[in-house]
């Protein structure tokens, strides 16, 4: 079976400690498997998150998201973070378009323990919508680094008490993937039910 992300890759990104721990990969996946990630990206027409296992999926999405979860890369992580991720359930989820509301400052729960963003659009030339790595949670123009939404980019950080992240306004199609390492299977089980739950109010509604 051939891997699909590109681990030395990801192995040899730098990790930057300010404002909080991060670091992004330009090309984290095989360049052989791009193409068939961006085709095969499940069929999201709706805003907001869905848990990847509630949506109809490709094979090669389920190897990912299986990569997701094994050794190799929480072993890398565990390294370029200080983090220990032994026993922690990996969570993932996806999105398919964003909304005008979308993108607003915020930090990740503290249920989450790392936040991985894989960015799945066949081609970006928008000039919103990039993720920005901020210094405060007031201003979404001070901001580190603004990551784009390139098809095979990955941004991995540590959650911290000030991972304030958010994006200019934009709304269209957005596809990427969001994997968590969470703190336990409650947690993981918690997420997947209010993603489930918020999936099916927004069908009551469309």
């Amino acid at each position: 079976m051939t891997a699909i992300l590109d681990l030395e890759a990801i192995k040899a990104a730098n990790v930057k400690q300010q404002p909080y721990p991060y670091f992004v990969v330009s090309k984290a996946i095989q360049s052989a498997q791009l193409g068939n990630l961006i085709n095969d990206f499940p069929a999201i027409s709706k805003g907001g998150s869905f848990a990847l296992e509630s949506l109809e999926l490709a094979p090669l999405y389920e190897q990912l998201a299986q990569e997701f979860a094994d050794q190799p890369l929480r072993q890398i992580i565990e390294d370029k973070l200080d983090l220990d991720l032994e026993g922690r359930p990996a969570m993932v989820t996806a999105r398919g378009h964003s909304r005008a509301k979308d993108g607003r400052i915020h930090t990740d729960s503290k249920s989450k323990l790392v936040t991985l963003l894989l960015y799945l659009n066949e081609s970006w030339q928008q000039s919103t919508g990039n993720l920005r790595i901020l210094n405060s949670g007031d201003n979404l123009e001070n901001y580190a680094e603004e990551i784009p939404s390139h098809a095979g980019t990955l941004l991995v950080f540590k959650v911290t008490d000030n991972c304030w992240h958010g994006y200019p306004s934009f709304e269209g199609k957005r596809c990427s993937l969001q994997i968590n390492y969470v703190t336990s299977d409650a947690a993981a089980s918690k997420h997947n039910r209010l993603h489930r739950l918020s999936a099916k109010v927004k069908g009551w509604f469309s």
